[in-house]
């Protein structure tokens, strides 16, 4: 693993016209190039938390396309993207809604799915850090893409409140890509579980770096049904800890109020004291707070019950059994039927009229 000699988090202000030479500077600000191994194929692990288009949910076509650039610019050209599924989201259509397949395609950026046999295999690991919760979650072994080990990676998410987490940024994109479908067990300690994968990807990858989008930040019962704002600022960061943690500020949150943040600081993976970043790039933008909130929806309102509350000694029977098809349709329906079509569609077209939906309209 290269590491940097500072914990690091740059941050510019942007605008439609010139993001995307915006994150290509940014990438030259946080030292993508001293975080990453410029002779080691590098993957673009991105972010699609909703197949449909929504505004904050996913990885935004000019973050992809700046970072692709950006890359390339200090050197890093041995590109792949890797996707990965969940039991709601489909991840052919998300890339292709979200307008990632023709950047990819554009750019001679090949893609790989992590739930495919003939793109990679899930082989057992045994991580050399001490492990807070994987294994007792899953006793039968931990198992990880192998097309992981040896690469750089590189998480795109977007600066958004999460219903289990509080926020959610770098740590919480490896969820998808390092775990597969039965990752729901492990929503109950999700934080710690963030910390652990946290600590494979130290082992597993040559390079650790993350791009965040704020250009349009959410707020509310995300990552999928939330109030979007414009707030026109993007980061970069080699330390995954400490760019959540600059993320979780600006949303109006205290870094080391969130579990998962403060136990990666506290084992030493990363930093989320502020204190102890340093800010490049447009620092005053950093100390912007914009007072979001997360609540919830009637999915997870319910489901929580089952994580947290009085039903969780049911959740063996309800989540590790053909019954979690039930909360699997359930969620699908609630979001994909009910929400989107009542309330969704209506942000989506309010967002096409403003300034990003037409930067949105342009790709």
């Amino acid at each position: 693993m290269i590491s940097m000699a500072k914990t690091k988090v740059a941050i510019l202000r942007t605008r439609p016209e010139t993001v995307v030479e915006d994150y290509r500077r940014l990438l030259k600000l946080g030292e993508a190039d001293q975080c990453l191994d410029p002779s080691r194929p590098t993957i673009l692990k991105t972010n699609i938390s909703w197949h449909f288009f929504y505004p904050a949910a996913n990885t935004t076509p000019w973050q992809l396309e700046g970072t692709i650039l950006g890359l390339k610019d200090l050197g890093i050209k041995d590109l792949v993207s890797v996707e990965n599924e969940t039991v709601v989201i489909n991840a052919y259509k998300g890339e292709r809604l979200n307008k990632h397949r023709p950047i990819f395609e554009k750019h001679g950026v090949p893609v790989k799915y992590n739930f495919r046999r003939e793109d990679m295999e899930w082989v057992r690991f045994e991580p050399e850090a001490e492990m807070l919760v994987l294994p007792r979650i899953y006793p039968e072994g931990i198992h990880i893409p192998d097309f992981f080990r040896g690469k750089n990676i590189v998480h795109l998410p977007t600066i958004k409140c999460h219903v289990y987490t509080g926020t959610t940024g770098a740590m919480k994109n490896a969820f998808g890509g390092l775990l597969n479908t039965k990752r729901h067990y492990t929503h109950t300690w999700i934080h710690q579980t963030l910390v652990d994968l946290l600590a494979i990807q130290k082992e597993i990858h040559s390079g650790l770096f993350a791009v965040m989008d704020g250009t349009v930040a959410g707020a509310g019962p995300g990552p999928r049904t939330m109030t979007p704002h414009a707030k026109n600022v993007i980061l970069a960061s080699g330390d995954q800890v400490a760019i959540d943690a600059v993320a979780a500020s600006l949303m109006g949150f205290d870094p080391m109020k969130l579990d998962y943040i403060r136990i990666a600081t506290e084992r030493g993976l990363g930093t989320g004291i502020l204190s102890e970043i340093e800010i490049v790039g447009d620092a005053d933008a950093a100390k912007e707070r914009w007072n979001f909130s997360v609540g919830d929806n009637a999915a997870t309102a319910f489901v929580k019950h089952f994580w947290w509350g009085p039903l969780s000694r049911f959740q063996h029977f309800f989540f590790h059994t053909p019954l979690v098809y039930f909360f699997v349709f359930g969620s699908y329906f609630f979001h994909d039927y009910l929400w989107y079509p009542t309330k969704g569609k209506r942000v989506v077209r309010e967002f096409m009229e403003t300034k990003w939906g037409k930067k949105w309209k342009e790709y």
